[in-house]
């Protein structure tokens, strides 16, 4: 699988948001002047609605570029496991192996800083590295400042290329969501960010079968598969052998995007 000359696509107007932001603000607040409050307060939650929508919303554009599906006809899927390294990392690389597949991690800072052996080895094996923040700031990701927002991606950045040798291309919101303030940080270090068009919820379910049936279901030429490590109900292991023993059987194959 080759990058088209659009795959990688790293924000370019991380500020672009503002042009449709400022004027529907300057409208409600004419309305409001005209009309009082009982009609510019709903207008104002109306013209708030699209740029909330669009921070959680893991596929939406307006604040960044994302891809969530591989342009091609072929059967073949990107796998793409998040939230690591962890304990499950080795067995996870062990049963990629066994099925001939290739992964990107999409590896938390803090985490890899604190296992860079694991780290090494997903190099070694080689599959792709990716950057998901450094701390992955679960709850609050969607409301972080500029500031916090830039450390986050920037300190992981910087501690995965000092573990590997390069600089991660892509970038995995946390929770998938993506507030007004990721691009600029994306820009500043050449990062293209990812969603996904499929997933089995393993991070929170802890039923390997339905988890590979819920993938299945949403299985066509170029799906991104989302995947996490390390989940909670111990079971993260079985739940991507048992989406790699589903991509076996529906003749499906595992390639990363070129770097």
């Amino acid at each position: 699988m080759s990058e088209g000359g659009t795959l990688h696509r790293v924000p370019r107007r991380p500020h672009a948001w503002l042009a449709l932001f400022l004027p529907s603000q300057l409208l409600v607040a004419l309305a409001w002047w005209t009309w009082g409050w009982r009609i510019g307060l709903p207008l104002m939650m109306l013209s708030h609605a699209p740029f909330v929508a669009a921070a959680l919303m893991p596929r939406a554009r307006l604040y960044a570029p994302v891809l969530s599906r591989l342009p091609t006809s072929a059967r073949e899927v990107w796998l793409t496991i998040d939230d690591g390294p962890s304990d499950d990392t080795l067995a996870i690389l062990d049963l990629l192996d066994a099925h001939r597949a290739r992964a990107t991690f999409f590896l938390v800072g803090e985490r890899a800083a604190a296992r860079p052996e694991l780290v090494a080895e997903i190099d070694r094996r080689g599959h792709g590295i990716g950057n998901h923040s450094h701390s992955h700031p679960q709850a609050w990701f969607w409301a972080l400042g500029p500031r916090r927002m830039a450390r986050e991606v920037g300190e992981a950045q910087r501690t995965l290329a000092g573990l590997t040798g390069r600089s991660p291309r892509w970038f995995r919101s946390v929770v998938g969501m993506t507030n007004p303030f990721v691009a600029a940080p994306l820009k500043r270090h050449g990062l293209a960010r990812v969603a996904w068009s499929a997933r089995g919820f393993d991070a929170v379910r802890s039923d390997p079968a339905r988890c590979a049936a819920d993938i299945d279901r949403d299985l066509v030429p170029g799906t991104v598969i989302l995947m996490h490590e390390g989940a909670p109900h111990g079971r993260s292991v079985e739940m991507v052998g048992a989406v790699l023993e589903r991509l076996q059987a529906r003749g499906y194959s595992t390639v990363l995007p070129a770097e």
